[in-house]
């Protein structure tokens, strides 16, 4: 039996995608180990969000060689569709596969031939299988892919090409396949999600999908994955604010809180669209996690137009930030542009974005101290006796229990919260006391 080891990097697609090339790679016979052991094949799924994950895909290249002189090292993923000729040229690695050869894996580990379709010319979605997800608690199910947006700085949609979905019939079969094999959450993934639907016959929404799903009871918990700000409607809030099933948590990409900016990237909003978006958010459901992402640094960004971004975080109600140092990036619009901002202040502005993150997330966890919140407990750690898990609402909490209650939902009291993770206990253990 050949041994396989996996690394990924990247978004939930990138590692919905890894979990259904490990399913293949063991029905194909592999025995599939951690990316940390000797192994006959390494693959690098990779990302290209950032040159940072450029430069982690090229190191994790090279220490798969030193772990095994021997092996053979393949690179996939988005770095590998954008950009094939980097890696090939590092001779540490023996191929490289593009996003579309994903789907057939197993049948190309052992070619010494590079292989990249032109993702561009892939119109329909032609979903990865998949029935298990590393977690054993939470799954992620891709039902989208690609994006048509071309904002200026995003290198996304030459990694992934257009935008096309995946039939509903084929969805709610993948939500069945996995609740099935007992997972309790489910975790809709796409590349651009808020475009779900509109490339079939007939043109379906996001929302109407996510209330068939709902509709169906297939899944205790439903969470959505990403959406642009101008794609979420009031008929999907409503539809959240009323399921029993659909977690209260929204990620939504800002990107930036000045005007003038989000013009320069190409962005279909403005900073009061975004404002009016999040007021209705908090009015609908007061109690969501409201994720955003923020780069700091875009080109020619003035101090100015920064501290557009820094006020408008601070006077939303987020529950935390996603915040990228703005990277440039080969055969964006963005790279091209004038007035690149140092890198000394894209650093500086990002940290203060990630301090208004940390007080935003404090504030959020702290409202639910001496509230009650149903876990989904995904892990138990035998020394401490100690459960970990996760609220709807997106809450990381811990408190003493027993391993059986993995994949459980919990009744857990929040007695205190310290960084990103609040402490509890049980309904049993706080009404015995």
């Amino acid at each position: 039996m050949k041994r396989v080891a996996i690394s990924t990097l990247g978004c939930k697609t990138n590692q919905f995608e890894s979990a259904a090339m490990i399913e293949q790679l063991k029905a194909a016979g592999y025995l599939v180990v951690p990316f940390t052991e000797p192994s006959d094949i390494y693959i690098v799924n990779s990302c290209t969000v950032t040159a940072r994950t450029d430069a982690e895909t090229r190191r994790l290249i090279r220490r798969a060689r030193r772990l095994n002189p021997g092996a053979r090292i393949i690179a996939t993923g988005c770095y590998a569709q954008v950009s094939p000729g980097e890696l090939e040229k590092m001779p540490e690695l023996d191929s490289v596969l593009g996003n579309q050869e994903k789907q057939h894996i197993s049948t190309l580990l052992e070619s010494t031939d590079h292989s990249v379709s032109d993702i561009s010319t892939i119109s329909q979605a032609e979903p990865l299988k998949l029935t298990s997800f590393a977690e054993h608690t939470r799954a992620f199910l891709q039902i989208q892919n690609g994006c048509n947006s071309f904002c200026a700085y995003c290198i996304v949609p030459y990694a992934r090409g257009r935008s096309r979905s995946v039939h509903p019939d084929d969805i709610l079969r993948g939500v069945r396949d996995l609740t099935d094999n007992g997972f309790k959450e489910i975790v809709l993934t796409g590349i651009h999600l808020g475009a779900y639907g509109l490339d079939l016959s007939p043109a379906i929404s996001l929302t109407s999908l996510v209330r068939e799903i709902d509709k169906a009871a297939i899944v205790p918990r439903l969470r959505i994955g990403s959406i642009e700000p101008n794609e979420v409607s009031d008929e999907l809030l409503q539809l959240m604010s009323t399921s029993q099933r659909i977690c209260p948590h929204l990620h939504l990409p800002l990107q930036s809180g000045s005007n003038s900016v989000l013009s320069r990237m190409g962005r279909p909003y403005t900073s009061d669209i975004f404002r009016d978006l999040a007021a209705r958010i908090y009015t609908a459901m007061p109690d969501a996690f409201i994720g955003a992402d923020v780069i700091a640094g875009f080109p020619g960004e003035t101090e100015i137009e920064f501290e557009e971004t820094v006020r408008l975080c601070e006077e939303l109600p987020f529950s935390d930030l996603h915040v990228f140092p703005y990277s440039k990036r080969p055969g964006t619009r963005a790279a091209g542009m004038a007035d690149h901002v140092p890198a000394q202040i894209v650093t500086e502005r990002a940290a203060r974005l990630r301090g208004i993150a940390t007080l935003k997330k404090a504030a959020f966890l702290k409202r639910f101290t001496g509230r009650e919140l149903d876990i989904l407990v995904q892990g138990y750690n035998e020394k401490s006796g100690q459960c970990r898990g996760l609220s709807r609402n997106y809450i990381a909490a811990s408190f003493p229990g027993e391993k059986s209650s993995v994949n459980e939902e919990v009744a857990v009291l929040i007695r205190s919260c310290s960084g990103d993770v609040c402490a509890g206990e049980s309904r049993s253990k706080f009404r015995a006391s």
